[in-house]
């Protein structure tokens, strides 16, 4: 993968998936992405051995890899003067200062914007936070599940109001993975803006502004008609006004999504495809207009028509239909389909546990010229300390000293 960020230094402050996601999208792009780890506990992630049931391996910590690959690791004692100073000779170094930490823990700990740009007053200071970095609650944290799925809105417009209560989130750092995109994304501008003008800029994204973005269409709408649409419940079938669009069942039990917008000259080819080319002559959907006004009527039909054959079929048969569709996959189903992996959509690392079995990972929704991603496997903890201070020239008794004191490790 071409490599467009070669050259940038990133120090990543930072623990979890949210803001590590956008250093491991940096880290792909080509980034030296230098993550700062306590000593002695790590990035409190790593200890996350149970996710929804699902029991993971310290060795194979695919939540860990996840947004950590690529990265080197120096562990540091930040609540120490000794470990302060160790992280702003790194700083020096750095074109980038990333962090999720509380405004307090930076202050108490001598990292926020005005302590890093003391050493170095070119660095990009960049942010990610639960609620925001103004407003009276820019001292309190929060997960994805808080700030992206519940408090944005996006819990209430994703559950049906039939159901007696909100759907829980249940894509692990869903929120975390799309904000850390957005934050690679605000670094790659605030960089290209230093280069042109020469300064240095702060960047902030929040999980409520992510999720905002991600909604914005919908809320958009909220605010110019005070209308509020939500999910409906599952049914097969078209929608009120375009038969065209909605899901439906199969034989066997799975779904076949049909997508057409706008059905103009779709109508016989969609009928054909589906087996009841009679219904293209038929009075009632002879044009567009006629088809939204009958779209009970010819919904019924594609409903009947779509549970006489499995879903394998349809999956087949509809590849030479004009209008838009899709079938409704799982994960497990998305592995082995042919259009993502001709994408180059998993990468490989070397897995922590040496057992020489790759550890199969996402790459980013971002592609240079076409290019599979070559990455590392994420750091064990505290696991390139030395060798990164020792290229940037630190005498090996100062090294001693930092870690006698416990400072570095």
């Amino acid at each position: 993968m071409t490599q467009v960020m070669k050259g940038v230094r990133v120090l990543e402050v930072a623990q979890f998936t949210y803001v590590p996601a956008a250093g491991a999208i940096l880290a792909d792009w080509g980034a030296d992405v230098i993550k700062i780890e306590h000593p002695v506990r790590g990035d409190t992630q790593r200890g996350f051995l149970n996710m929804g049931g699902v029991t993971l391996d310290p060795l194979r910590h695919t939540l860990f890899e996840h947004p950590n690959r690529g990265k080197r690791s120096v562990g540091i004692d930040l609540s120490t003067p000794e470990g302060q100073e160790v992280l702003y000779e790194l700083a020096k170094t750095a074109d980038v200062f990333l962090t999720n930490y509380l405004p307090q823990v930076r202050q108490k700990n001598r990292f926020d914007v005005e302590h890093i740009r003391a050493v170095n007053p070119d660095i990009i200071y960049a942010r990610g936070s639960a609620l925001g970095d103004k407003g009276p609650e820019r001292l309190v944290g929060g997960f994805d599940g808080t700030c992206f799925w519940s408090r944005s809105g996006v819990a209430y417009a994703m559950t049906p109001e039939a159901l007696p209560g909100p759907l829980m989130q249940g894509i692990p750092a869903f929120g975390d993975s799309i904000g850390g995109m957005f934050i690679a994304g605000g670094i790659s501008g605030a960089l290209l803006h230093r280069e042109r003008t020469g300064e240095a800029t702060e960047v902030d994204v929040s999980l409520l502004s992510a999720a905002w973005w991600a909604s914005g269409a919908l809320i958009s709408q909220v605010m110019e008609t005070d209308i509020q649409t939500r999910n409906p419940m599952p049914t097969s079938g078209g929608s009120l006004r375009n038969p065209f669009m909605g899901n439906f069942r199969t034989s066997d039990g799975g779904t076949i999504n049909l997508c057409m917008v706008s059905p103009t000259g779709l109508i016989r080819d969609t009928f054909e495809h589906v087996g009841v080319p009679e219904a293209a002559d038929d009075p009632r959907f002879k044009d567009v207009l006629s088809l939204i006004e009958n779209a009970g009527a010819a919904s019924d039909i594609l409903v009947k028509a779509f549970a006489q054959k499995p879903f394998a079929y349809w999956r087949a048969h509809l590849k030479t239909m004009k209008g838009q569709w899709a079938p409704v996959q799982s994960f497990s189903d998305l592995l082995t389909d042919e259009q993502a992996l001709a994408n180059d959509m998993i990468i490989e690392v070397e897995g922590g546990d040496g057992s020489g079995k790759p550890l199969r990972l996402v790459r980013g929704p971002v592609q240079f010229d076409g290019k599979p991603l070559e990455t590392t496997r994420a750091p064990q903890a505290s696991e390139h300390t030395e060798t990164v201070l020792m290229e940037m020239g630190i005498e090996w008794d100062k090294i001693e000293q930092w870690k006698a004191s416990g400072a570095i490790a």
